[in-house]
This record gives structure tokens, C-alpha cells and sequence, in this order.
């Protein structure tokens, strides 16, 4: 993998500007690669990994920097549970297959709500607080940023990068719906997500 500096640099013009969040955010990439065993997760195993994070804060765009994931692969998956928190699964490490839903071995890595406080105490004469994580950040040891578990995550074969599927169009909207995410209806019709469940949807037309 590249030295660490040379890919906070990566992240910090992917990014905008540097903080703190993206020097915790190459740190966990390249933790959880390095735990996978994946030392070119860009390059040679650029098909080997799945990540998922877990908020959409400035350390999401530093780990798709070293991973290599992207949304538009299909190989960065978002889950918004507001967390600093990210799970890296490896798509060689097979661990079962049910019902057709094949389940790989991850690691999951969370920040530690601690490292806020130790970054304090390592650097208390420096009033910024971004300035004083930036600092502690690297340069402490991994145990006292993160915490690990080793997980089971199942993928269902149309959450893969690379799936292909049919495009079904809604029957209500007209809109074409990729990877399988349409529904049925009692009356049978095919539909998109925003004319099933028009009042959860994230946009509500004008008028």
C-alpha cells in the first residue's frame, strides 16, 4: 500500500481540504485493508473488496481514496446510521452460501469516542480542536483510534459491483428501475419505490 502521506494528500484534494476527519478516515482504510489482508485494494485487488460506511462525513471521501471503492462501482455501500464507522469485507473469503445469498468475512472499524479525549490531553496547548485531533491523529497507535470486530456480512448477488439486470419500467411514473428495485403491487403493477411508498419517499413532487 502507499505510505500513509502520500495518500492523506490523495484524500486531501479528493476532498477539498484537510481535517481531521480525513486523517482518521485513510487511517481506517488502510487498518481495516491491512487486516484483510489486501495490500493494493486500487490496483491488483481492485475486485477483492467491498467496503460500507456508515455516515457521510469527511472521512467517507478519504476511504474511498484508499480503498478504491465508489459508488458508482457498486463497491461502496452507505448505510446512514450516523457512525465513524466503517466495514471492509473481503469478496475472497467466502464463508457460506444459503439461499443462494453468499456471506464473506469482514472487519468492521469504529473510532473511539476516547481518541477525542486522549487527542486533548496530548496536545492541550492548542485551543482548535481540529487542529489538535490533526495532530494526535497521527500519530496514535491504532488501539487508541479504533476499535475492531471481525464480522459476517451476507451480499446478495444483485448488491455485487458488476451485477447486470434487466431494466424494468414503472408502470406509474414511466421511469426505468435498475438492480431488482422494483415492487409489486396488489394489483400486480410493477413499481418504483416512489410511487409505492410515495410518503416515505426523500422528494414530493410540486403542486
Amino acid at each position: 500500500m502507499e505510505p500513509f502521506d502520500d495518500l492523506l494528500r490523495q484524500a486531501e484534494l479528493a476532498h477539498g481540504h484537510l481535517c481531521a476527519g480525513q486523517i482518521l478516515g485513510v487511517r481506517l482504510a488502510m487498518l481495516g485493508c491491512q487486516r484483510l489482508g489486501i495490500p493494493e485494494p486500487r490496483t491488483a485487488d481492485r475486485k477483492r473488496l467491498v467496503t460500507f460506511v456508515e455516515i457521510d462525513r469527511c472521512a467517507t471521501d478519504a476511504i474511498a481514496v484508499v480503498t478504491g471503492c465508489r459508488l458508482g462501482k457498486r463497491a461502496l455501500k452507505f448505510r446512514d446510521w450516523g457512525k465513524m464507522a466503517a466495514t471492509f469485507v473481503d469478496l475472497n473469503a467466502l464463508l457460506e452460501l444459503r439461499d443462494e445469498i453468499p456471506t464473506y468475512k469482514g472487519i468492521r472499524i469504529a473510532a473511539l469516542e476516547s481518541s477525542k479525549q486522549r487527542a486533548r490531553e496530548l496536545y492541550p496547548h492548542i485551543e482548535n480542536k481540529n487542529q489538535q485531533q490533526m495532530l494526535a491523529y497521527r500519530e496514535m497507535p491504532d488501539a487508541d483510534l479504533f476499535a475492531e470486530q471481525w464480522v459476517r456480512v451476507p451480499l446478495h448477488p444483485r448488491e455485487m459491483p458488476g451485477y447486470k439486470s434487466q431494466r424494468i419500467v414503472c408502470a406509474m411514473c414511466g421511469e426505468g428501475i435498475n438492480y431488482d428495485r422494483n415492487l409489486t403491487d396488489s394489483d400486480g403493477r410493477i413499481l418504483c419505490h416512489s410511487c409505492a411508498f410515495p410518503e416515505t419517499s426523500y422528494y414530493h413532487p410540486l403542486g
